[in-house]
């Protein structure tokens, strides 16, 4: 596999609306002033995270199931400044909208400014064939309460390029989270 340059990402976000809405120049600064980064950049696209949240509580004593998930375990934010509990996480969508080709692999990584912070973003893969707003997971790893800032930079999203498509493609195979919507995506069975 080859990671890919900015020039690459740049023709494919023209091209085939691999990203959307895409920005060519790393933005670091808004009419408010400075703001965590996002955009293209030399060998990935930095994604914003929107002001959709799920932050996790544990006022009802919910267990964390995957395969029987309660909704009980979060409170529903829309909100610029989202604040995730100490030792806690939250889950977020992303801004963009994604369509990888089949013959790419992403990697979704967490950004330093935040990592420096106490946030780690879960590592999670776009899969070959997927297309959709990207769900991601947050978690606060310090004692203190910590803030994420919506429509800035949260992950970095590098892109590595296969020597041909994949045979069996995540739309292929109708992976469970295709297409998702502008929402948080909760675990599916």
């Amino acid at each position: 596999m080859t990671l890919q340059s900015d020039r690459w990402i740049r023709k494919m976000a023209k091209e085939k609306k691999m990203i959307e809405p895409f920005h060519e120049t790393l933005v670091r600064e808004n009419e408010g002033g400075k703001i965590i980064s996002y955009g293209l950049s030399s060998y990935g696209y930095d994604l914003r995270v929107s002001n959709k949240f799920k932050v996790f509580t544990n006022v009802y004593n919910s267990i964390v199931d995957p395969k029987n998930f309660s909704t009980d375990a979060f409170v529903d934010m829309e909100t610029d400044r989202c604040v995730i509990p100490p030792n806690s996480f939250a889950l977020a969508v992303s801004v963009e909208y994604f369509r990888i080709p089949e013959d790419i692999l992403t990697i979704c990584i967490g950004k330093s400014t935040y990592a420096r912070c106490g946030i780690i973003v879960n590592v999670t893969p776009f899969e070959p064939g997927w297309e959709g707003y990207v769900t991601l997971e947050i978690s606060n790893t310090t004692p203190s309460p910590t803030v994420i800032y919506a429509n800035e930079g949260l992950a970095q999203v590098l892109f590595l390029k296969g020597d041909q498509p994949c045979e069996t493609s995540y739309a292929k195979r109708a992976g469970k989270y295709m297409c998702q919507q502008p929402e948080v995506t909760l675990p599916r069975m």
